[in-house]
């Protein structure tokens, strides 16, 4: 069974970050939204995490809240929210980290 997990807040304020990485099956995807796209910030220890993770194509980053933030991203794929859609129906279940 495979997981689209969603964090929607700042990797600086709390662990659900590195909790959520610590869980990961090896089939499952992350979509950072809101305030978790800071994690793509390089050189700060949320970056480091997910570089360490190795997610490869299963790291994704919403477009608007990137752009919102004055972030690029070279580490996540890029997705709109058709795309945060499609990510959903091709997982069997959503944990969004509330």
């Amino acid at each position: 069974m495979t997981t689209l997990h969603v964090i929607a807040h700042s990797p600086f304020g709390d662990e659900r970050l590195a909790s959520c990485l610590r869980l990961l099956g090896p089939q499952d995807a992350l979509l950072l939204c809101g305030d978790a796209t800071y994690a793509l910030q390089a050189g700060t220890e949320p970056f480091a995490a997910l570089q360490a993770a190795n997610l490869g194509e299963r790291l994704f980053a919403l477009a608007e809240d990137l752009q919102a933030r004055a972030l690029d991203s070279q580490l996540a794929k890029v997705v709109d929210y058709p795309a945060f859609v499609e990510l959903t129906l091709h997982h069997d279940k959503v944990n969004s980290w509330l």
